[in-house]
């Protein structure tokens, strides 16, 4: 009997084998978590895919609605991500919860792993959407159709049994990018960045969430009155520390208000205080109600903390240093933020922040230019502000207004300034520029010259001007001015830096040509100027220029022919234009920012001598003056810099373009030409030194160049020394030509 079906009924085979003959329909089958099991059937419309998840008994089915209905007031978050569905069921309850739900149930062994998925799915997970979280297979769901379709690794589209608009959908396939938390007074508050990964549902796919507390019905209510209070408070003195003033008296008030509130809930309270101490003898189960927490009083003294001391809705963004800008709008509308380059997802992103209503939002931009000594009204509806608050690293620049002037409500825009300055390195390892630019800039740096950064908002002309800072030299007098914001980065204890913050006065706003004036008058090495733009700082920078010495400052214009256009439409003689050395062009594409060219402007002579490709000079016409320019640095469809440079080190092949800036070098340090073209090729070999060893940190990077200036000799031998003890090797003298000592060979 047994030899006979042996040969009828073949042997045991995995379901998605097509010899199968119990499941011919099941093209893949598994178990996504232990008794969850997912199956995906081929049907004549497409795929199918179906979940089975435990099923129990009516016993337990009993026990878990008596459970569910106890944890119905513990307020658990649910997860936001695939990752954290994960997480959350593999991590289940806490011990103390555990505890509870043992009390409430009587279960067997298998019977209380089955309540356990239940309850987890229901109260700390996706509900009916946990299943489908839990495979991994799952890439893409679908919502346009009338039921709930995804996509796997291997089967699309397949439907499931779900309606297309399932509670949590966008949850359940969304991929955590990144997770941290953002210090505020002592509040850690966690932030998720995530991928939602579903199709007609949002047009941003990439999200950022601030997870603040909870809040119960009528917390909004009590905060409001607490501020109020607060608001009311009479002091003796000055308050130095406000965050701390407001801290202790909103857990007064609002112990206070709490305690009345559950004084008039008298039997609710009563029961709640009898049945925690019973639990403590184990003769009861401790109840849940997030009414009588104890974190109940620190999250709502948080949210008071938040409005007074912090900036409201924004108070998180501000403080989290993953973030390079920030946006609101309008009201009712999401606000918007762009993380920082390094972070690896760039992007404009949605938040899950919204200023519900016009009065709140208004509070926070009055709130932001006051700190700043603007008093927005009628008459002054935006201002421009520079802050640094309290427990914030970076300078952050403003730019607020009023719904007077800004349909739909207010907007706030905020630009935050890296907390770390950048150096070149940091900019090599970006492959934002390359080292024989950085060499070039050194040059120009260190010898005085006039050099330009000039590009649109965010494309990161101070950070290009400001890393290379460090490249003049230690003995000379650098004058900075800008507009408040101390974006410019001076290490030299010889320098000054000038700021229309520190200079406004009761009658006078003082401006930055008025500032470009007066350091003038201070006799400057280099003038460091962060932005030109306006007619005045315009007709001051064409003044500046015909004082011989050295000019470094950004203006927004996209390429040559539009800064050139725009200078001489702001009434700049065409002429002066010669006398800038170089002009940067920074980009900002896909995320990547990198310097994009770097021209020359030329004379006509100068212009006639060049034997150039014809894309790579060329010549503007404007108002009968023809200006020309010559192309010294452009980067490559392919990521590479091409210098204009002939020179047999570095490379016929890719150096066939030609230059005047060391011919207008020579001619300011009254050097032969040859002798500019040396230098350049030891600092370019100490630029590759510099990048070889990582020198990242701005105050290191001066201290070598001051040494530099100091001794050479002894500079690159104590270098040349660290190498080879680093190494492992011996110390070799010859190191110091491969390093680019003085005595190099060029």
């Amino acid at each position: 009997m047994s030899q006979r079906v042996g040969e009828q009924v073949p042997a045991p085979v995995p379901p998605d084998d097509p010899d199968a003959w119990y499941a011919p329909d099941v093209c893949d089958q598994r178990e996504v978590h232990p008794g969850v099991v997912a199956t995906i059937r081929e049907r004549p419309d497409g795929f199918g895919y179906e979940v089975r998840e435990p099923s129990m008994t009516p016993a337990e089915r009993s026990d878990f609605g008596r459970v569910r209905d106890h944890f119905a007031d513990a307020g658990f978050a649910r997860p936001l991500t695939r990752e954290g569905a994960i997480e959350s069921m593999q991590r289940g309850f806490a011990p103390k919860s555990r505890r509870v739900i043992g009390r409430l149930t009587d279960c067997t062994p298998a019977g209380r792993r089955r309540l356990d998925y239940h309850t987890l799915a229901e109260l700390r997970c996706l509900e009916e959407l946990t299943p489908y979280a839990l495979d991994e297979r799952i890439d893409v769901a679908d919502a346009a159709e009338d039921r709930l379709v995804v996509h796997t690794e291997d089967y699309a589209p397949a439907i499931t049994e779900l309606p297309a608009d399932p509670d949590h959908l966008e949850r359940f396939a969304s991929d955590r990018l990144e997770r941290h938390t953002v210090t505020f007074h002592g509040f850690e508050i966690p932030v998720v960045v995530y991928r939602e990964n579903v199709l007609g549902n949002d047009p941003f796919t990439t999200k950022y969430a601030v997870q603040e507390p909870d809040l119960l019905p009528g917390d909004e209510q009590l905060i409001e009155d607490c501020k109020e209070r607060i608001w009311e408070t009479s002091t003796d003195g000055l308050v130095e520390d406000a965050a701390a003033f407001v801290a202790e008296r909103a857990r007064e008030l609002l112990s206070r208000q709490l305690t009345a509130r559950n004084t008039r809930a008298w039997f609710d309270a009563l029961s709640y205080r009898v049945r925690t101490a019973l639990a403590e003898y184990d003769l009861a189960v401790p109840p849940v109600d997030r009414r009588f927490a104890d974190d109940r009083l620190s999250d709502l003294v948080y949210y008071v903390l938040r409005d007074y001391v912090g900036h409201g809705k924004l108070t998180i963004p501000i403080r989290d240093p993953t973030l390079e800008d920030i946006e609101a709008n309008r009201v009712g509308e999401r606000v918007k933020v762009v993380p920082r380059a390094d972070v690896g997802h760039n992007e404009r992103i949605p938040t899950n922040l919204t200023f519900e209503d016009e009065k709140t939002f208004v509070n926070v931009v009055t709130q932001l230019a006051a700190a700043d000594g603007t008093e927005l009204n009628a008459s002054t509806p935006s201002a421009k502000v520079n802050l640094q608050p309290e427990g914030v690293e970076e300078t952050i620049r403003c730019a607020v207004a009023l719904p007077t002037i800004s349909e739909d409500g207010p907007h706030i825009s905020i630009r935050k300034q890296a907390p770390d300055v950048m150096t070149p390195v940091d900019l090599l390892q970006r492959n934002s520029v390359s080292t024989e630019l950085v060499a070039l800039l050194w040059l120009l740096y260190e010898h005085r010259g006039v050099v330009l950064f000039s590009g649109p908002t965010g494309v990161g002309k101070t950070t290009l001007m400001n890393a290379h800072m460090p490249f003049v030299r230690y003995d000379d007098r650098p004058i900075s001015i800008d507009e408040g914001s101390r974006e410019v980065e001076l290490p030299h204890e010889t320098g000054v830096s000038l700021t229309t913050r520190d200079h406004e006065s009761e009658y006078k706003r003082v401006t930055m040509s008025d500032l470009m004036t007066e350091a003038n008058y201070l006799n400057p090495d280099i003038e460091v100027i962060a932005e030109i733009n306006t007619p005045a700082s315009f007709e001051t920078f064409a003044e500046s220029l015909n004082t011989g010495h050295g000019i470094i400052g950004t203006t927004h214009a996209e390429d040559v022919r539009t800064l050139v256009n725009r200078i001489v439409e702001q009434g700049l003689p065409p002429y002066l234009l010669k006398e800038l050395d170089l002009v940067v062009f920074p980009r900002h594409i896909d995320g990547d920012r990198y310097v994009g060219r770097v021209v020359e402007l030329l004379d006509e002579s100068a212009f006639r001598e060049l034997d150039r490709e014809a894309d790579a000079c060329g010549t503007i016409r404007k108002d009968g003056t023809t200006i020309y320019y010559n192309t010294v640095v452009e980067r490559g469809h392919d990521g590479e810099f091409r210098l204009a440079y002939d020179h047999p080190q570095l490379g016929d092949d890719e150096r066939a373009m030609e230059t005047r800036v060391f011919d207008r070098l020579a001619e300011r340090t009254d050097r032969p030409v040859d002798a500019v073209e040396d230098e350049f090729h030891r600092k370019h070999r100490y630029v590759e030194y510099l990048e070889r060893e990582g020198v990242t940190d701005f105050e290191d990077l001066f201290e070598f160049l001051a040494d530099l200036w100091t001794d050479e000799a002894a500079t690159v031998e104590r270098a040349s020394r660290s190498v080879a003890d680093r190494d492992g090797n011996g110390y070799e003298p010859d190191i110091e030509m491969e390093l680019g000592g003085a005595d190099g060979d060029d």
